[in-house]
């Protein structure tokens, strides 16, 4: 498929480092704490990825390795049959931890959505009296993601995971130029560097990589957009808490209240 197909499938290990910043709220100090855990733990993990990259194709070369289990199917080639075994179990058990971590940040991301009005408030955001989670959206969130896989092939579900999530950057990078140019004063617990310069690679090299995959992904893609663009349109725009509400008192609270007293 090409090196930059294979670097938009593998972009599937990068996903999870962004679920820090949803959990903002529960950090003690997320000016600091949000931006250095996202930072270190990606540069940790790219070399860790790196590194293992390199001790793999020198055991087996690249192309004889099960692209469905390399690191214990290279360790088995070599006869380390006790490796394969523990290593496929701990392959198991991160993907297993992966996903729950990913599933916990969805269920926060919906929270926030509904606390904006853009779902039904009464369900998403609904917080448990004892255990202050969104126990609800949790549980809408294991249910779907347990019915797509379930029923969707493997490599369905990792293509359709990766152009949504390379969709959402380059949404989240446009929208740090908007928002730059539009409401330069806005308040910002977190700024962005170096704007426009990092935006404009993020957005590049997440539509490099979203242009590599086949073109059925476009299709699904699309798919979701419209059902997307439907609750949206038919809920959300019509009870979203900004509907109503002057914009200028939510971006710069501030100075508002100043000006106000």
């Amino acid at each position: 498929m090409g090196m930059l197909a294979g670097a938009a499938l593998a972009f599937f290990a990068y996903i999870g480092f962004d679920s820090v910043s949803t959990h903002a709220e529960e950090a003690r100090d997320p000016q600091r704490d949000v931006p250095t855990g996202i930072i270190a733990s990606l540069i940790l993990c790219t070399l860790l990825y790196i590194g293992v990259v390199a001790v793999l194709t020198g055991m087996v070369r690249y192309d004889q390795l099960d692209v469905a289990a390399p690191v214990a199917d290279a360790f088995g080639r070599v006869g380390l049959r006790w490796a394969q075994a523990i290593l496929a179990v701990a392959g198991v058990a991160g993907i297993t931890s992966v996903m729950l971590v990913t599933m916990l940040s969805q269920a926060r991301i919906l929270l926030a959505i509904a606390r904006d009005g853009l779902l039904p408030r009464s369900f998403f955001a609904a917080v448990h009296p004892r255990f202050r989670t969104p126990w609800k959206s949790t549980l809408v969130t294991g249910a779907f993601v347990g019915a797509l896989a379930a029923f969707l092939p493997i490599d369905v579900l990792l293509t359709l995971v990766n152009m949504g999530t390379l969709l959402a950057f380059v949404i989240v990078c446009a929208a740090v130029l908007v928002m730059r140019r539009a409401h330069p004063e806005a308040n910002r617990p977190f700024r962005a560097p170096l704007v426009p310069l990092v935006p404009i690679l993020g957005i590049v090299s997440c539509l490099l990589l979203m242009f590599s995959l086949p073109a059925e992904n476009w299709m699904r893609l699309v798919v979701w957009l419209v059902i997307g663009l439907a609750v949206y349109f038919g809920y959300g725009r019509h009870h979203s808490v900004m509907r109503g509400v002057d914009a200028e008192s939510v971006l710069v609270p501030e100075r508002v209240a100043s000006e106000t007293t």
